[in-house]
């Protein structure tokens, strides 16, 4: 019945937190206590290149500087150049052999995201490892140059924009190398908060802050990146790519993403929740494992936590609304769209489920 099946589940999600909190190992072998350089050990990176958006600071910054350790070609995209450059020094001071490159990138930007890529494919280099890692959370309600709410335009737009133009050299990288690519979706659990028309909510906050609420749109746009996956990872076997998409919870880590939010209420928090708190070499652990472990191969459309697969929420396990969203997100990054009318466009079509047919890329 629908109560035993309720009450099977929070048995379920009671023993996942214990689990979690003696941070014994799943399946894997790992668990909420191992470190990116325990889960990539063995791996040898020398031969691939990865870009790992958001890898100035926190659980980026560790996914770098461990990639970096294990042979991998970085690059690193990033708003302020400056603050990268010093990424790339720190990673230098202590593997001095490591490559590095250092690029911009606006994520809030679909311009500066065709602008990076283009930039990126000028250099001739093989692309091996995607990781979609960078993340905000805004506060204050704000609109992208696109006009799109700022959150879900550089958590999830932004991303979505820049793995669709990076795609195209993966797959060719994976069939000259015989490496299968890996794209790596950084989401979060907070993903399950979310609840209601997404499509709706994002149209509504992206035209007056009414209903803004700052948590919901972080939720929302974490629930995209779930999405995104799954549709992702279903147009790839379509295509027969020999490149896997999944996406991963790194766990609860205090990172600059509370950077807005400093103070004694915050301090209270952390030190209240601290049992349950990662440190950034344990929330890096689940990125690197996904991103590097032979053990992943062909597993695709998958959603990590405490590098184990585990189940997403409801909503973010639906074929529909993924299709729905990949549609939607196709519409909002065309060049030759104009954002005002483009809400009223989907909105409409959405109601007719044929458009959910996605379209390949």
């Amino acid at each position: 019945t629908k109560t035993n099946r309720h009450r099977e589940r929070k048995k379920e999600k009671m023993i996942e937190t214990v689990k979690h909190l003696i941070g014994s190992g799943g399946p894997s072998g790992f668990g909420s206590r191992s470190t990116a350089d325990h889960v990539t050990v063995n791996c040898d990176l020398r031969s691939l290149t990865a870009i790992i958006t958001g890898a100035t600071s926190g659980i980026g910054a560790e996914t770098a500087r461990v990639l970096a350790k294990r042979g991998a070609r970085l690059v690193i995209p990033a708003r302020s150049l400056k603050t990268a450059e010093e990424t790339k020094s720190r990673i230098l001071s202590e593997f001095p052999d490591a490559e590095i490159i250092v690029m911009h990138l606006d994520l809030s930007s679909l311009a500066s995201v065709r602008r990076f890529v283009a930039d990126f494919e000028s250099l001739h280099l093989p692309l091996n490892i995607l990781i979609n890692n960078a993340g905000k959370y805004a506060h204050k309600h704000a609109i992208s140059e696109d006009g799109v709410e700022m959150t879900f335009a550089t958590n999830y737009l932004g991303h979505f924009l820049l793995t669709k133009l990076l795609l195209k050299n993966m797959i060719e990288t994976a069939a000259q190398t015989g490496v299968q690519g890996r794209i790596v979706n950084v989401t979060s659990v907070i993903h399950s908060w979310f609840s209601g028309d997404m499509l709706q909510y994002l149209a509504d906050i992206s035209r007056n802050n009414r209903n803004y609420d700052a948590t919901r749109a972080y939720a929302l746009s974490k629930l995209a990146n779930v999405l995104h996956t799954i549709e992702l990872s279903r147009i790839l076997h379509k295509m027969d790519a020999n490149v896997t998409a999944n996406c991963v919870h790194p766990g609860i880590v205090r990172t600059r993403l509370t950077r807005d939010r400093e103070g004694l209420i915050t301090d209270l928090v952390f030190f209240l929740t601290s049992k349950l708190l990662k440190s950034v070499p344990q929330a890096a652990a689940t990125t690197c494992y996904v991103a590097t472990s032979p053990r992943l191969r062909n597993v695709c459309g998958k959603y990590f936590s405490d590098c184990n697969e585990a189940r997403t929420s409801k909503l973010g396990s639906c074929n529909i609304k993924a299709q729905r969203l990949w549609t939607a997100s196709e519409l909002l990054v065309s060049p030759a769209s104009c954002t005002p009318h483009l809400y009223r466009t989907f909105k409409c079509s959405l109601t007719n489920d044929a458009i959910c047919k996605s379209q390949a890329l």
